[in-house]
Formats: structure tokens, C-alpha cells, sequence
């Protein structure tokens, strides 16, 4: 029996393009080239791909929750179009002077995911654009890469010692090649 394999992604500015007026309606969600052959890639590799994503839009009026649903449908469908496969989502819809827990860059949602699905998060890449990524994976245990789409420039300046990569289809890549290379050395 082999052990799954899980890989946690940020969603805005690391799949799609991210707006600082947010995504509100589902023609605003485009994905960012190479993020869905990505997405595609590492479910041919048996990762179950986990997103995480504050969207913050919902409880501060920008976006209603419906339009939330249908852009999250459009995300879904145009990754299964092409043979992706995202295993789970979670949302905080959070609004950022809530001081919650599940809201990154708190660690909540990771440690959440982690419990429900009796993951070791020491065991998981997380991917991100922005530093409150890569301090919610940090904190959770995870192993942070950053992507320079989205604010990963953010990232580069304020955590240099994050691993960037220039998109997530490099940043997919190279999890692929760093699990078969720990997988031989076993």
C-alpha cells in the first residue's frame, strides 16, 4: 500500500491571476498560463491537491456568496477539463479585523486539514504567492515554496530564504522530482 501524497496550494496569484478589486464574478477568474497543466501534473503524479485560500471578499460585501460558488465551479471545471483533480478545498471567508484563527497567516486551516485527514503536515508542501502563505505553512509545519505570480515579489523580500519558483507549474515540478528523490533514497 503505497501513502498518499498531499500538496497544499494557495489559489489567487498562484492559479489564477489575483486583483487587488478581487475576484468577484466567475469571467474575472482566468488562470495564470501553466497553473492548470500544473494542476494536471500533479494529479498525474497521485498528489491530492489541497487549496487553501482566504477570500475575505464574502464577508466584507464585495463578493456574494453565490458568485463565490460559480467561480469556484469554473475553477473545478476548468481543472477537470484538462484531467486535474483538486481533492479538496478550503475557504475562509473571514473578515480580516475577525482576528480568526482559520484566517492566514494563521496556521487554522492547515491544522484543520491536517486533523480531519490525519496528515503529517511536516510531510506536505504548501505553495503560495504571498508572505502570509508562506507564514501559515511555516507555522503549521508544512513545507513553504513560493511562486513569484501573484505578490510572490512579497516574498522575496521580506523571507529570502523561501525557495521561489517563477510559476507553479516550476514549483510543481520540482515537489515531483524532490518526492521521487526521497522516495529513492529510503
Amino acid at each position: 500500500m503505497t501513502k498518499s501524497k498531499y500538496i497544499i496550494l494557495d489559489r489567487d496569484g498562484v492559479i489564477n491571476f489575483d486583483s487587488s478589486a478581487y475576484i468577484k464574478k466567475a469571467h474575472e477568474w482566468n488562470p495564470i498560463p501553466k497553473s492548470l497543466e500544473a494542476l494536471n501534473l500533479l494529479t498525474q503524479n497521485q498528489y491530492k491537491i489541497i487549496i487553501i485560500s482566504n477570500q475575505s471578499g464574502v464577508s466584507r460585501g464585495i463578493i456574494n456568496y453565490s458568485d463565490s460558488l460559480t467561480i469556484h465551479k469554473k475553477f473545478i471545471n476548468s481543472c477537470s477539463n484538462i484531467g486535474a483533480s483538486i481533492y479538496l478545498t478550503y475557504y475562509c471567508f473571514d473578515h480580516p479585523d475577525s482576528n480568526s484563527i482559520h484566517r492566514k497567516p494563521k496556521p487554522g486551516m492547515y491544522l484543520e486539514i491536517s486533523q480531519r485527514l490525519n496528515i503529517d503536515l511536516t510531510d506536505v508542501f504548501a505553495i503560495g504567492d504571498s508572505p502570509r502563505d508562506m507564514e501559515a505553512a511555516l507555522s503549521s509545519g508544512c513545507k513553504p515554496l513560493g511562486v513569484r505570480t501573484g505578490n510572490g515579489e512579497k516574498i522575496s523580500n521580506s523571507m529570502p530564504s523561501i525557495d521561489m519558483f517563477d510559476c507553479l507549474y516550476d514549483a510543481a515540478q520540482f515537489v515531483i522530482d524532490y518526492d521521487k528523490q526521497y522516495i529513492l533514497n529510503i
